[in-house]
């Protein structure tokens, strides 16, 4: 049994040496560029990184930029919505207080001066453009 330890570390020895004989042949077959051609090949890999690098920012700036306008157009959209949704179910008629459509009353005052009305001046606004 001595005999086979001895054997498998003269081996493992020589393999070793022949690993790093091979390796060191190995690297003298590299074609190694020249400090000139190492310089402008670094140089010109920085500058593409910064150039992407310089996009990327661009368009997430504009990106989130757009984002965050859109975000708070679509809030004032559904909060509209939402208040004239609400408007339009809380104001039920009721059998005593039933007017018709048109007229001002107290508990409807949106019909009273529709002029000062916001909502009914994009209204008439759009439908006189549509006329």
């Amino acid at each position: 049994m001595a005999k086979k330890e001895a054997k498998a570390k003269k081996e493992n020895s020589k393999n070793k040496k022949s690993f790093f004989k091979d390796f060191k042949a190995e690297l003298k077959k590299v074609n190694w560029p020249t400090p000139k051609q190492l310089l402008n090949n670094t140089i010109a890999v920085v500058t593409i990184v910064l150039i992407t690098a310089a996009i990327v920012f661009v368009l997430d700036i504009a990106f989130e930029t757009l984002n965050k306008h859109g975000v708070d157009k679509i809030k004032e959209i559904v909060g509209t919505n939402q208040s004239v949704s609400e408007d339009t179910t809380t104001k039920e008629p009721t059998e005593g207080n039933v007017e018709a459509e048109g007229e001002a009353t107290e508990e409807n005052p949106e019909n009273s001066d529709e002029e000062n009305n916001p909502e009914n001046n994009t209204e008439n606004s759009t439908e006189n453009k549509v006329e």
